[in-house]
Protein backbone atom coordinates (compact mmCIF):
# COMPACT_ATOMS: atom_id res chain seq x y z
CA UNK A 1 0.00 0.00 0.00
CA UNK A 2 2.82 2.38 0.90
CA UNK A 3 4.54 1.57 -2.39
CA UNK A 4 1.40 2.41 -4.38
CA UNK A 5 0.88 5.66 -2.45
CA UNK A 6 4.51 6.63 -3.01
CA UNK A 7 4.21 5.95 -6.74
CA UNK A 8 1.09 8.14 -6.95
CA UNK A 9 2.82 10.99 -5.13
CA UNK A 10 5.84 10.76 -7.43
CA UNK A 11 3.55 10.81 -10.49
CA UNK A 12 1.68 13.86 -9.24
CA UNK A 13 4.91 15.66 -8.40
CA UNK A 14 6.32 14.99 -11.86
CA UNK A 15 3.06 16.04 -13.50
CA UNK A 16 2.88 19.33 -11.62
CA UNK A 17 6.57 20.11 -12.15
CA UNK A 18 6.11 19.66 -15.89
CA UNK A 19 3.33 22.21 -16.10
CA UNK A 20 4.63 25.48 -17.47
CA UNK A 21 2.73 28.12 -19.40
CA UNK A 22 6.03 29.46 -20.75
CA UNK A 23 6.90 28.51 -24.32
CA UNK A 24 5.13 28.31 -27.68
CA UNK A 25 1.69 26.82 -28.30
CA UNK A 26 -0.58 25.92 -31.20
CA UNK A 27 -4.37 26.07 -31.12
CA UNK A 28 -5.77 22.58 -31.84
CA UNK A 29 -9.43 22.85 -30.85
CA UNK A 30 -12.05 25.61 -30.67
CA UNK A 31 -15.39 24.88 -28.99
CA UNK A 32 -14.90 21.16 -29.52
CA UNK A 33 -14.01 21.43 -33.22
CA UNK A 34 -10.53 20.59 -34.50
CA UNK A 35 -8.69 23.58 -35.97
CA UNK A 36 -7.54 22.42 -39.42
CA UNK A 37 -7.93 25.39 -41.77
CA UNK A 38 -5.61 27.84 -40.02
CA UNK A 39 -2.50 28.02 -37.88
CA UNK A 40 -2.75 29.92 -34.60
CA UNK A 41 0.44 30.27 -32.56
CA UNK A 42 0.74 31.66 -29.03
CA UNK A 43 4.08 32.65 -27.47
CA UNK A 44 4.36 33.12 -23.70
CA UNK A 45 7.26 34.58 -21.70
CA UNK A 46 7.91 37.25 -19.05
CA UNK A 47 4.22 37.45 -18.06
CA UNK A 48 3.44 38.50 -21.63
CA UNK A 49 1.83 36.62 -24.50
CA UNK A 50 1.27 37.13 -28.21
CA UNK A 51 -0.96 35.39 -30.74
CA UNK A 52 -0.62 35.33 -34.52
CA UNK A 53 -2.77 33.42 -36.99
CA UNK A 54 -2.87 32.73 -40.71
CA UNK A 55 -5.01 30.81 -43.19
CA UNK A 56 -3.21 27.62 -44.22
CA UNK A 57 -4.32 27.42 -47.85
CA UNK A 58 -2.86 30.80 -48.89
CA UNK A 59 -0.90 32.15 -45.87
CA UNK A 60 -3.29 35.11 -45.47
CA UNK A 61 -2.94 36.89 -42.13
CA UNK A 62 -6.02 36.39 -39.96
CA UNK A 63 -5.21 38.37 -36.85
CA UNK A 64 -3.08 39.01 -33.81
CA UNK A 65 -3.38 39.76 -30.11
CA UNK A 66 -1.14 40.17 -27.11
CA UNK A 67 -0.69 41.62 -23.67
CA UNK A 68 0.16 40.95 -20.06
CA UNK A 69 -1.13 38.02 -18.04
CA UNK A 70 -1.08 36.48 -14.59
CA UNK A 71 -2.15 33.02 -13.42
CA UNK A 72 -3.78 32.66 -10.00
CA UNK A 73 -4.83 29.09 -9.26
CA UNK A 74 -7.06 27.99 -12.13
CA UNK A 75 -7.69 31.57 -13.32
CA UNK A 76 -5.84 33.23 -16.18
CA UNK A 77 -6.01 37.04 -15.94
CA UNK A 78 -5.23 39.06 -19.07
CA UNK A 79 -4.97 42.67 -20.09
CA UNK A 80 -4.50 42.94 -23.84
CA UNK A 81 -2.48 45.67 -25.53
CA UNK A 82 -3.68 44.76 -29.03
CA UNK A 83 -6.35 42.48 -30.41
CA UNK A 84 -7.58 42.43 -34.00
CA UNK A 85 -10.14 39.73 -33.23
CA UNK A 86 -12.05 41.75 -30.65
CA UNK A 87 -10.87 45.29 -29.89
CA UNK A 88 -13.24 45.55 -26.91
CA UNK A 89 -10.76 43.35 -25.01
CA UNK A 90 -7.95 45.90 -25.39
CA UNK A 91 -6.99 47.55 -22.08
CA UNK A 92 -9.69 45.52 -20.29
CA UNK A 93 -8.89 43.00 -17.53
CA UNK A 94 -10.42 39.64 -18.45
CA UNK A 95 -10.56 36.36 -16.54
CA UNK A 96 -10.41 32.89 -18.09
CA UNK A 97 -10.54 29.42 -16.62
CA UNK A 98 -7.38 27.44 -17.21
CA UNK A 99 -7.29 23.64 -17.04
CA UNK A 100 -4.26 21.45 -17.62
CA UNK A 101 -5.23 18.39 -19.66
CA UNK A 102 -1.66 17.06 -19.37
CA UNK A 103 1.84 18.55 -19.45
CA UNK A 104 1.58 19.37 -23.15
CA UNK A 105 -2.05 20.43 -23.51
CA UNK A 106 -4.06 23.16 -21.82
CA UNK A 107 -7.69 24.23 -22.01
CA UNK A 108 -8.55 27.93 -21.68
CA UNK A 109 -12.21 28.97 -21.57
CA UNK A 110 -14.65 31.77 -20.84
CA UNK A 111 -18.37 32.23 -21.45
CA UNK A 112 -17.76 32.50 -25.21
CA UNK A 113 -15.09 30.01 -26.19
CA UNK A 114 -13.25 26.90 -25.10
CA UNK A 115 -9.80 26.55 -26.63
CA UNK A 116 -7.30 23.71 -26.41
CA UNK A 117 -3.64 24.56 -26.97
CA UNK A 118 -0.81 22.08 -27.54
CA UNK A 119 2.72 23.01 -26.52
CA UNK A 120 5.20 23.18 -29.38
CA UNK A 121 8.36 23.93 -27.41
CA UNK A 122 9.64 25.38 -24.16
CA UNK A 123 13.21 25.80 -25.39
CA UNK A 124 14.93 28.90 -24.06
CA UNK A 125 18.00 30.80 -25.24
CA UNK A 126 19.69 34.16 -24.65
CA UNK A 127 16.92 36.03 -26.49
CA UNK A 128 13.94 34.28 -24.89
CA UNK A 129 11.92 37.15 -23.49
CA UNK A 130 9.61 40.02 -24.45
CA UNK A 131 11.45 42.99 -25.96
CA UNK A 132 10.46 46.50 -27.01
CA UNK A 133 12.42 48.60 -29.48
CA UNK A 134 14.20 51.56 -27.89
CA UNK A 135 16.79 52.51 -30.51
CA UNK A 136 17.20 52.53 -34.28
CA UNK A 137 20.10 53.82 -36.35
CA UNK A 138 19.23 56.46 -38.94
CA UNK A 139 21.77 58.31 -41.02
CA UNK A 140 24.61 56.81 -39.02
CA UNK A 141 23.16 58.03 -35.73
CA UNK A 142 21.38 55.90 -33.14
CA UNK A 143 17.98 57.47 -32.45
CA UNK A 144 16.49 56.76 -29.02
CA UNK A 145 12.87 55.63 -28.92
CA UNK A 146 10.70 55.81 -25.80
CA UNK A 147 7.87 53.25 -25.72
CA UNK A 148 4.54 55.02 -25.26
CA UNK A 149 1.03 54.00 -26.33
CA UNK A 150 2.53 53.37 -29.76
CA UNK A 151 5.28 50.77 -29.47
CA UNK A 152 6.83 47.81 -31.22
CA UNK A 153 7.47 44.59 -29.35
CA UNK A 154 9.23 41.39 -30.27
CA UNK A 155 8.51 38.31 -28.19
CA UNK A 156 10.68 35.19 -28.45
CA UNK A 157 10.37 31.82 -26.73
CA UNK A 158 9.94 28.16 -27.56
CA UNK A 159 11.78 28.58 -30.90
CA UNK A 160 9.09 31.02 -32.10
CA UNK A 161 9.04 34.79 -32.50
CA UNK A 162 6.41 37.44 -33.17
CA UNK A 163 6.77 41.18 -33.54
CA UNK A 164 3.89 43.62 -33.41
CA UNK A 165 3.64 47.39 -33.91
CA UNK A 166 0.53 48.76 -32.24
CA UNK A 167 -1.08 51.66 -30.44
CA UNK A 168 -2.95 50.60 -27.31
CA UNK A 169 -4.74 53.97 -27.02
CA UNK A 170 -6.19 53.98 -30.53
CA UNK A 171 -6.57 50.16 -30.44
CA UNK A 172 -4.71 49.85 -33.72
CA UNK A 173 -2.37 47.12 -34.94
CA UNK A 174 -0.13 48.60 -37.62
CA UNK A 175 1.65 45.38 -38.55
CA UNK A 176 2.76 42.03 -37.21
CA UNK A 177 4.79 39.07 -38.33
CA UNK A 178 6.43 36.00 -36.95
CA UNK A 179 7.68 32.48 -37.37
CA UNK A 180 10.52 30.28 -36.12
CA UNK A 181 14.00 31.42 -35.12
CA UNK A 182 17.37 30.33 -33.81
CA UNK A 183 19.95 32.34 -31.86
CA UNK A 184 23.42 30.91 -31.39
CA UNK A 185 27.01 32.15 -31.37
CA UNK A 186 26.01 35.71 -32.21
CA UNK A 187 23.88 34.71 -35.21
CA UNK A 188 20.13 35.28 -35.17
CA UNK A 189 18.13 33.65 -37.98
CA UNK A 190 14.39 33.91 -38.47
CA UNK A 191 12.06 32.08 -40.83
CA UNK A 192 8.85 33.96 -41.59
CA UNK A 193 5.62 31.96 -41.38
CA UNK A 194 3.16 34.88 -41.32
CA UNK A 195 3.25 38.58 -42.12
CA UNK A 196 0.26 40.90 -41.96
CA UNK A 197 1.33 43.24 -44.76
CA UNK A 198 2.55 40.79 -47.39
CA UNK A 199 1.76 37.07 -47.38
CA UNK A 200 4.35 36.59 -50.12
CA UNK A 201 7.02 37.11 -47.48
CA UNK A 202 6.06 33.78 -45.92
CA UNK A 203 8.92 31.36 -46.42
CA UNK A 204 11.64 34.03 -46.39
CA UNK A 205 14.62 33.69 -44.07
CA UNK A 206 16.71 36.53 -42.65
CA UNK A 207 20.06 36.35 -40.87
CA UNK A 208 21.39 38.99 -38.47
CA UNK A 209 24.25 39.54 -36.06
CA UNK A 210 23.19 39.92 -32.44
CA UNK A 211 24.62 40.55 -29.01
CA UNK A 212 23.10 41.16 -25.60
CA UNK A 213 25.06 43.97 -23.95
CA UNK A 214 24.08 45.43 -20.57
CA UNK A 215 20.80 43.54 -20.82
CA UNK A 216 19.87 45.05 -24.21
CA UNK A 217 19.61 43.21 -27.51
CA UNK A 218 21.69 44.71 -30.33
CA UNK A 219 20.29 43.56 -33.66
CA UNK A 220 22.23 44.23 -36.87
CA UNK A 221 21.96 43.13 -40.51
CA UNK A 222 19.93 43.77 -43.64
CA UNK A 223 16.19 43.77 -44.24
CA UNK A 224 14.51 41.66 -46.92
CA UNK A 225 14.83 44.72 -49.19
CA UNK A 226 18.58 44.90 -48.58
CA UNK A 227 18.41 47.94 -46.33
CA UNK A 228 20.85 48.06 -43.38
CA UNK A 229 19.32 47.56 -39.93
CA UNK A 230 20.82 48.37 -36.56
CA UNK A 231 18.34 48.28 -33.68
CA UNK A 232 18.41 48.24 -29.90
CA UNK A 233 15.73 46.26 -28.06
CA UNK A 234 15.19 46.53 -24.31
CA UNK A 235 13.38 44.18 -21.90
CA UNK A 236 9.72 45.19 -22.09
CA UNK A 237 9.10 45.18 -18.34
CA UNK A 238 12.01 47.58 -17.78
CA UNK A 239 11.39 50.00 -20.65
CA UNK A 240 7.61 50.02 -20.33
CA UNK A 241 6.65 49.27 -16.70
CA UNK A 242 2.93 48.92 -16.03
CA UNK A 243 0.71 48.61 -12.98
CA UNK A 244 -1.10 45.49 -14.13
CA UNK A 245 0.96 42.84 -12.33
CA UNK A 246 1.21 44.94 -9.17
CA UNK A 247 -2.55 44.65 -8.69
CA UNK A 248 -2.39 40.84 -8.28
Amino acid sequence: MKTILFAILVFLANFCSGQSFQGSWQLTSLNGENVVDREVIKIVVDNYFSIGSKRLNDNSFLGGAGGEYKILGDTLIEQRDFDTYDETKINQVRNYKINWIDNQRIEISDHEHTKVWKKLSDHKDQLSRNWVITGRERGGKMMQMKPLARRTIKILNGDRFQWAAFNSDTKTLMASGGGTYSAEDGVYEEHITFFSKDKNRVGDSLIFEYAVIDGKWQHKGKSSKGQPIFEIWSPYSEAYPTEFLKNY
